[in-house]
């Protein structure tokens, strides 16, 4: 069990004074079986009215205007967590048990099928296949074919964008956490593996004392369904455990972004983004 506490700062500076922006925020992780919230809190400047709701996906959302003239917006979540890693059954489904289940469930269903972000070309498909005919468990072969998606994938800040797809950091083989999550979803899926992206974060350093304060980043890895949903971090080729904290899940990033808006003016905007996270007692 693991005590972390998160602070994410984010916003846009405008290059010149904006009329009003509109915006929603998913940056506070909810409680679930393998976490505990024990505080959270949005700051938002300019101030301004919200609303909070939960989406369709369990996503916490804050959801915002501003409607005075302001040249930068600025949001900084703090939580503090109790990460509890999950034990899970050993190999609980087989294939054929596996696809029969996929397409009665809606919350299957919903993450087996490919998005314009996920869909696999035809090499990464094959690799997925082969992987899949030496094993009788689903489990087993979403973890190798995680593990062979990590392994072949270059870490690589700045080659790839939020609209970057899964085929296009494939070809490159570089990216960055995004990319290599919508990789191996369109891996998994193109198998029958229900799967679903993960926004959160992940405390960099496990050897950090209590009440030292590091320097983080947002983070997403994958889940899979094979009977329970389970989790893998591709990009670290590491299970996930009690330095993960999870804030959203979706199809793709698309449905998860840390922020999202819109606003009133001829200017361009620079995102900027800082995260900060202590294990504490």
């Amino acid at each position: 069990m693991n005590r972390l506490r998160i602070r994410h700062r984010t916003g846009y500076r405008y290059q010149g004074e904006v009329g009003a922006s509109y915006n929603e925020a998913r940056m506070l992780p909810v409680s679930s079986a393998e976490q505990l919230v024990l505080y959270s809190n949005l700051e938002i400047s300019p101030v301004s009215s919200n609303h909070h709701y939960i989406d369709y996906w369990g996503t916490q959302v804050s959801s915002f205007e501003v409607l005075t003239p302001h040249a930068e917006l600025t949001l900084t979540a703090t939580s503090l967590v109790e990460v509890r890693p999950l034990t899970h059954l050993a190999h609980p489904m087989r294939w054929a048990e596996l696809a029969s289940t996929a397409v009665r469930s809606t919350a299957t269903v919903e993450h087996s099928r490919q998005t314009g972000l996920t869909e696999p070309p035809a090499d990464l498909q094959a690799l997925a296949a082969e992987i899949v005919s030496r094993h009788e468990s689903p489990c087993d072969a979403a973890l190798e074919i995680c593990t062979a998606i990590g392994d072949r994938m270059q870490y690589v800040q700045g080659v790839t964008g939020v609209h970057s797809t899964a085929a296009e950091a494939w070809a490159d083989k570089r990216g960055v956490c995004q990319d290599i999550t919508h990789i191996a979803l369109g891996a998994l899926r193109s198998v029958g593996i229900p799967a679903r992206y993960v926004s959160g974060y992940l405390h960099p350093r496990p050897d950090a004392g209590i009440g030292e304060t590091v320097t983080g980043e947002s983070h997403a890895w994958v889940e899979w369904f094979c009977g329970d949903w389970r989790g893998f971090d591709p990009t670290n080729s590491i299970g996930i455990g009690d330095r993960h904290v999870s804030v959203g899940r979706g199809r793709d990033y698309d449905d998860v972004p840390p922020l999202r808006g819109v606003f009133a003016g001829p200017f361009g905007s620079e995102l900027f983004v800082t995260v900060e996270i202590t294990r504490e007692a």
